[in-house]
């Protein structure tokens, strides 16, 4: 570990004023603090943001949830509010880590957190992502937990996070603050694929700080829930995830909101499947064609073509499982 300076601040601004001058946030630690370790990154400062009232989890005016950045994983998959209204956020969250780092992690850091493709990790492995230019050595080495989705010639690494999935799915803005005021964006922007410029993973600007996460509101009954397939049950990451959340009226589909995880550069929404399954009635083989089109664009590597049949059938698992005909 590199030597670095340390500074805890108590509120947004001073935060935000650290921040610019190159500090890097730390709350949870839990994967900013392994990288450290690892030498990948070598942060001059670290600005603990422990301190800052940015813990709460309330309904919105519109009838939308907004969950504080401070919030703990722990914390936010266990609000009543929270498993009523968006079961898929709370179910992502419990198949996420282990329970310890569940309850140090917060929302923020989860969403921020980097991927743990071994070459990344692995300072002696050439990796565009952590050093800009030198080749990504996944692209020909062993890649069966790499991307199918999103990927580049650059960088083929999967962003790690259960409830971003989830976030994604339910089209989930990121409310943000700098030094030039607060602002949001859409999940969908917050994330960016690797394109050439893999080393450049969130649409933040210089001192900008998380501040909440608000999924919007969606018509009643909303069905929703997060599948997970993995290598084992326990703290693993996703080899494909489904996130489905589904509105359905006198029997026919209004809303349909559905991401994968485990297979992207990005979670990766699934607007073709969304497409087929609005103005239809449930039914198994409304789920086998939506999910169908879940692989569409896929680009497998040499050891992860598995993951494209793979994909098609957990989609279809989870629509079945949350639209009532499992």
């Amino acid at each position: 570990m590199h030597p670095f300076s340390y500074t805890k601040v108590s509120d947004t601004r001073e935060a935000v004023t650290a921040g610019s001058r190159g500090g890097r946030y730390i709350a949870g630690g839990t994967t900013l603090v392994d990288l450290m370790r690892e030498t990948v990154e070598r942060p001059e400062t670290l600005v603990d943001i422990t301190g800052l009232p940015l813990r709460e989890v309330a309904v919105t005016e519109r009838g939308g949830l907004r969950i504080g950045a401070l919030v703990r994983m722990a914390e936010a998959a266990a609000h009543p509010k929270v498993r009523v209204l968006y079961p898929v956020i709370s179910e992502a969250l419990e198949l996420s880590a282990s329970a310890q780092l569940r309850n140090m992690a917060t929302i923020g850091g989860n969403i921020m957190q980097r991927t743990r493709c071994t070459y990344f990790r692995d300072v002696t492995a050439d990796c565009n992502k952590r050093e800009p230019g030198s080749g990504c050595a996944a692209l020909h080495g062993f890649n069966r937990s790499h991307a199918i989705l999103g990927a580049s010639d650059h960088c083929v690494a999967t962003h790690p996070s259960d409830v971003a999935v989830a976030f994604a799915a339910l089209e989930a803005r990121v409310h943000l603050l700098g030094p030039d005021g607060e602002r949001s964006l859409p999940f969908a922007d917050f994330l960016l694929r690797p394109g050439n410029t893999p080393d450049r993973e969130q649409s933040l600007r210089q001192g900008e700080l998380i501040t909440s996460v608000e999924i919007p509101a969606y018509p009643r009954p909303l069905r929703s829930g997060y599948v997970k397939v993995r290598d084992r049950q326990s703290y693993e990451f996703a080899l494909t995830s489904a996130a489905v959340a589904l509105h359905v009226r006198r029997g026919v589909i209004r809303e349909a909101k559905v991401a994968a995880g485990g297979v992207g550069t990005v979670p990766w929404k699934l607007p073709a499947v969304e497409r087929h399954l609005i103005g239809e009635r449930p039914s198994e083989s409304l789920w086998a064609a939506a999910a169908a089109r879940a692989a569409d664009g896929a680009r497998p590597l040499q050891h992860n073509q598995f993951k494209v049949e793979l994909l098609k059938r957990t989609v279809e698992r989870q629509l079945r499982i949350v639209g009532g005909t499992k």
